[in-house]
């Protein structure tokens, strides 16, 4: 097996979000989108597949360590391999792969997010790092691009967090911020034990728009020059947009179930997305 078909089966496997915001790329930064996003799958597995802290981080250390050794041209992991072969397309950084391990330190364990700069924190490094990377291998020629990308990955990384709030909550781990959770009324303790107590779907509301707010943000920074060449982003965005709605619309239970979108709709939203970024015949 290639490097770079490990990448796509654990990041851009057909029916993956990714997999239809990359469809209408050329090989060339598809592949290498997809290298970057299965690097993030990596290391978002050191830290679930963990369920002891000190293994967690050690497990982030080795990642961190390879990250020098694919600067210094041995990488040893599939992952970092794939990442070797498209680093000359330009947009993966040191900096930004680094970034990342930090993100995913932040969850380590029962780790808590005390307000909402402290997740706004995690989803810029564990998210937002990625999300510029990518917009780097589309060809980000305005500096106000990257500005787009932080807020794009901070929106993405927050719907991430309450889809998978349950799955979290199984592994001790709330990255709701504590001081949203105590203006409504939840008790982390409820929130782990898998209730849904009277403020939570409040409470989900309030998340569900700092990630409505971050997916406005980054449509008003992003430069009208860009909107076809960081097409995969927008793409993401409106997937997880329209995954939002349907968390919303099922009243948020995501404590017992995991809700997800059908690989037709994310294809329709795709197709709309790309068509939407399209000139118009004079």
């Amino acid at each position: 097996m290639s490097a770079d078909d490990y990448c796509r089966q654990r990041a851009g496997a057909s029916g993956s979000s990714l997999h239809y915001s990359v469809l209408f790329l050329p090989p060339a930064p598809r592949h290498a989108i997809v290298a970057l996003h299965a690097y993030w799958q990596q290391l978002r597995d050191a830290v679930d597949g963990a369920s002891d802290p000190a293994i967690a981080g050690a497990q982030l250390a080795w990642w961190r360590t390879e990250v020098e050794r694919l600067y210094a041209d041995v990488p040893q992991h599939p992952v970092t391999q794939a990442l070797a072969r498209h680093r000359d397309i330009g947009g993966i950084t040191q900096q930004g792969l680094l970034q990342v391990v930090d993100g995913m330190h932040m969850v380590i364990g029962a780790s808590r997010f005390a307000d909402a700069a402290a997740l706004a924190r995690h989803c810029r490094l564990a998210a937002g790092s990625i999300a510029e990377m990518t917009a780097g291998l589309c060809g980000m020629r305005e500096a106000a691009t990257a500005d787009y990308a932080r807020a794009l990955g901070e929106g993405l990384q927050i719907v991430h967090i309450l889809r998978e709030l349950g799955e979290d909550a199984r592994r001790g781990r709330i990255r709701i911020p504590l001081e949203d959770m105590a203006q409504f009324g939840v008790d982390p303790a409820d929130m782990l034990a898998g209730r849904y107590v009277d403020g939570f779907v409040p409470l989900m509301r309030c998340e569900a728009q700092r990630a409505r707010d971050a997916f406005a943000e980054a449509a008003r920074l992003l430069p009208p020059a860009a909107a076809r060449a960081q097409q995969p982003g927008r793409i993401m965005a409106a997937i997880h947009a329209a995954l939002l709605d349907e968390l919303e619309r099922d009243g948020f239970r995501v404590l017992h179930q995991r809700v997800a979108l059908t690989p037709l709709r994310k294809l329709a939203i795709a197709w709309r997305t790309r068509m939407a970024s399209q000139p118009r015949p004079r």
